[in-house]
């Protein structure tokens, strides 16, 4: 009899924490505090009519900390009035600056764009944050639909345009038509202790052009020619080179949405992940000798488990199923690939077991990205999703991974927003208000144009730590570093690399859940070069900062 009361007693117990830690996970909500917080964001492309591929494929949001006061705030790219390409009656839009907002501290933000002098006036994709010369503030490049935009940071939050002295405002024409930049990655691909950059471009669009198949529709990606993606090596003055074609980089027809940049089969030099639309995606294998030998199709990752080519956004990375190796998410407009790295240079397409492709099919997937809404170890998918030819929205996803690799949509349980459909664009994850869970910025191309930004409510009653890496190399130096945190019997395997959303631009630190927690007993940095670092007994809900071989500042 005394053996059957313990047992039961330890069932009783068993069930109380299950049920304890089922109310806290289900407890966690997205509130909607876009007007409270102050962000006034109106998304323009150009005119009242959505006609063109330029209309159609938005802007980005960076999140970065302009000013240095140890919050991050937020900018937002838009859309301008475009003779030739906006109906005439969209002039009022002409001008439409980007907007910067200064987070205040306090759960609001200050528009200062203009104050900072980055309110540029192009038609601007996405915008890089780094720390480009080591100063200690971070620097904006501007990717635009034309020439692109270097803004130094000055340090007292006002930037100065710098583009024309470091060679970085790229050719007025690609293809006989206007240069469409999308994006850029940072690393130093040479080791040299200088911060090099790969920006991504996309088609040569001739605005004139109509479709002899579908004259009443805007014209398929694939009726355009494409635009050559660029490598650049810094050199000893500061200056940039064009390295593309002595790197094996230049693919002039190809036509790059994203580009993702991680160690992906782990030999201790970066590769270069490239979602291309309506083409096969490209993975360039950094052979290490200062050549890149492009193997996507060999390894894996260039189509979809249908063999088909898609209209890939980016490449998003995390280790879905906590088996150590970096895994690779490729959303689109059909119904996305999930590819599990096999770790061998290999990756497995697994989209329909782990039911992201039931779950995305249809949605038209734009922005969406791999984190831990809840802290509890692994990592959930958010994607803003909207129809790219026609101005239909769609419900954003949340999907919450089971630990193993599924995932399931809990959208609907955890806001409103979820229920709705709009047509979503550039999104990140960030904790803007540094409480220790990753809340959610997206900006939309519909006729209500608002971005909107959803606080996670409850994601931190689970333990964290957000971590800041510094390289001792230069500003490149920590990106791609690889993370591996032991509590308990958990292991899990991060990459340092937040620019892994379409257009977008995610928080810098990185964000590791860890569930009921309290301390990571151990913590292995192996830095960008290969040295490796370790750490023990930390204690869980912080920021902290690692500088490489310095060791940890609070």
């Amino acid at each position: 009899m005394k053996f059957k009361f313990i047992h039961y007693i330890s069932f009783l117990s068993f069930i109380v924490v299950a049920v304890t830690s089922w109310a806290q996970t289900s407890a966690v909500t997205f509130t909607d505090i876009t007007k409270q917080a102050g962000i006034d964001f109106r998304y323009t492309f150009g005119d009242y009519t959505y006609e063109n591929i330029l209309e159609s494929s938005g802007s980005g949001v960076t999140v970065f900390d302009y000013d240095g006061d140890g919050d991050l705030d937020l900018y937002m790219l838009n859309g301008t009035y475009l003779e030739g390409i906006s109906d005439p009656e969209g002039k009022v839009f002409k001008d439409t600056p980007n907007r910067l907002y200064r987070n205040n501290g306090d759960g609001t933000f200050t528009e200062v764009s203009e104050a900072a002098g980055i309110d540029d006036r192009h038609w601007s994709m996405a915008a890089g944050a780094i720390d480009y010369d080591g100063d200690g503030d971070v620097d904006l490049y501007l990717l635009n639909y034309g020439p692109n935009v270097f803004y130094l940071n000055n340090g007292d939050g006002t930037f100065t345009d710098v583009t024309d002295s470091l060679g970085l405002r790229g050719p007025a024409t690609l293809n006989g038509y206007t240069k469409w930049s999308v994006g850029v990655v940072f690393f130093d691909y040479n080791r040299d202790k200088a911060l090099d950059m790969m920006v991504g471009n996309f088609l040569a669009f001739d605005p004139s052009y109509v479709s002899p198949t579908t004259p009443d529709m805007m014209p398929h990606p694939s009726e355009y020619h494409g635009q050559a993606s660029f490598f650049y090596r810094q050199e000893a003055d500061g200056s940039f080179t064009d390295v593309t074609k002595e790197l094996g980089l230049y693919y002039p027809e190809s036509k790059c949405m994203g580009l993702t940049v991680f160690d992906y089969d782990d030999d201790g030099d970066l590769d270069i992940f490239q979602g291309n639309d309506h083409q096969k995606n490209f993975l360039f294998r950094n052979d290490g000798n200062g050549k890149f030998q492009e193997v996507g199709q060999a390894s894996g990752v260039a189509v979809n488990d249908r063999g088909v080519p898609t209209g890939s956004m980016h490449g998003s990375i995390g280790d879905i199923d906590g088996d150590g190796l970096i895994d690779l998410l490729v959303v689109d407009l059909r119904y996305g690939a999930l590819y599990r790295n096999l770790g061998d240079g290999i990756f497995e397409d697994i989209t329909e077991w782990s039911g992201v492709g039931r779950a995305f099919a249809g949605m038209g997937v734009w922005a969406a990205a791999l984190f831990d809404f809840d802290n509890d170890g692994d990592l959930d998918i958010f994607s803003a999703n909207g129809i790219a030819d026609e101005l239909i929205g769609q419900p954003p996803l949340l999907l919450e991974n089971d630990g193993s690799g599924r995932f399931h949509n809990v959208g609907p349980e955890r806001s409103p927003y979820f229920k709705e459909k709009r047509s979503g664009r550039g999104a990140a994850v960030w904790d803007f208000d540094n409480d220790g869970d990753l809340d959610i910025i997206v900006s939309h191309v519909d006729k209500r144009a608002t971005a909107t930004l959803l606080r996670n409510d409850g994601g931190n009653r689970n333990h964290w730590l957000g971590l800041t890496l510094v390289g001792r190399e230069g500003p490149a130096s920590a990106i791609g570093a690889k993370v591996t945190v032991q509590t308990g019997k958990q292991k899990q395997v991060l990459i340092n690399q937040w620019a892994t959303s379409y257009l977008s631009y995610n928080d810098p630190r990185m964000h590791i859940g860890l569930g009921k927690h309290k301390r990571v007993d151990r913590l292995e940095i192996r830095w960008t070069g290969g040295k490796t670092e370790v750490f023990r007994e930390l204690d869980a809900d912080r920021y902290l900062t690692i500088v490489q071989g310095e060791g940890i500042r609070e």
